[in-house]
């Protein structure tokens, strides 16, 4: 649960890539793979961000992450109440001591976990990186308790990834993550390559190590189900840019976005008898390399008009209760009645 303190404020955050062609690699355009966002995570609370496929989900969180660096904006982290640093202009030395306060959950545990190396040396690692612990007995005691806080048994720290389940492997890969006790964690779709039975135990263990532990997540996925469970606020993402944000209650019940309000009605009824009608959006997903003019979801938008085909709506509060208030990006977004889930 938030306590309202800001730990990360991402403002105006790009990131393109150049696209080239031919042999001698000539420069025809950039790719906006996340295209002027910004958005805030407070001290123990979980921000989602969803979307399509495409939309800039991943990009943003490995730019927060550093994995990748911004084309230009800013990722303030605050690392103390006072203090508060940009990590999108740290040099790899600071960069390496800020790390410490920040983790990140892969979505296959499959592939994010080196087949060479036991589960001690992968959980071990952070402490060999940033040289917290030296011992040896000291570093097994530690993985031990890391294994016991994922509810595995450190009787099988000396095996292989290969002897584990998906759901395991997963739960090593979070023992990792938090293994110096992070402030902050990127969840990138954590639960999409599991089983179903299998994601709500991941679910639940991540919630209860954040009751605990007071770390903030954000999460990136693209199950709506899982996300109205496990968030508290959630970003709407389409083509790179935010074009809704608001608590998981506000956005669920009243979106004030075409494209979330198509999102939702995708989203399956448990009672078969009660299924409302399914909104198609026409056309193609816009191109990231050559979007359209204005409102980027404009030519698959039902209620767009000339001054969507113009003029790009800019992310502004469109009112919401005291304590939850509700940014959308839309022309029209105070006059629609648009449905939700629920």
């Amino acid at each position: 649960m938030s306590n309202g303190t800001p730990l990360l404020e991402v403002k105006n955050l790009k990131k393109y890539f150049v696209r080239t062609r031919g042999f001698r690699r000539q420069i025809t355009g950039n790719v906006k793979a996340v295209d002027d966002v910004s958005f805030t995570v407070h001290s123990g609370e979980t921000l989602a961000l969803v979307g399509e496929s495409g939309c800039g989900k991943t990009t943003t969180g490995r730019c927060i992450q550093r994995a990748l660096d911004p084309s230009s904006g800013e990722v303030l982290f605050h690392t103390d109440e006072e203090n508060a640093v940009d990590i999108s202009m740290l040099n790899r030395r600071d960069l390496k001591e800020v790390m410490t306060q920040m983790g990140m959950i892969f979505q296959d545990p499959y592939s994010s976990l080196n087949p060479r190396m036991t589960v001690f040396q992968t959980i071990a690692e952070p402490f060999v990186i940033h040289r917290t612990i030296k011992s040896r007995e000291e570093m097994e005691d530690r993985v031990a308790e890391l294994l016991r806080m994922v509810r595995l048994d450190p009787i099988y720290m000396m095996r292989y990834p290969h002897a584990f389940s998906g759901g395991q492997r997963q739960r090593i890969a979070i023992a990792r993550a938090l293994a110096l006790m992070p402030k902050f964690i990127v969840a990138d779709e954590p639960v999409s390559a599991l089983d179903v039975s299998v994601q709500a135990q991941i679910l639940e263990l991540l919630r209860d190590l954040q009751e605990e532990h007071q770390f903030a997540y954000l999460f990136v996925a693209h199950n709506l189900a899982v996300v109205e469970y496990f968030s508290e606020r959630i970003a709407v993402m389409y083509v790179g840019k935010i074009v809704e944000l608001t608590t998981a209650r506000k956005l669920f019940s009243t979106p004030k976005h075409p494209y979330s309000e198509a999102l939702f009605s995708a989203v399956p009824k448990p009672d078969p008898r009660h299924q409302k009608e399914r909104i198609l959006l026409g056309g193609e997903i816009a191109d990231p390399a050559d979007p359209p003019t204005g409102c980027y979801f404009h030519p698959r938008c039902r209620f767009a008009k000339q001054i969507c085909k113009e003029k790009e709506p800019p992310l502004v509060e469109v009112g919401g209760d005291p304590g939850e208030p509700h940014f959308a990006a839309c022309h029209f977004a105070e006059e629609l009645e648009l449905s939700g889930v629920s």
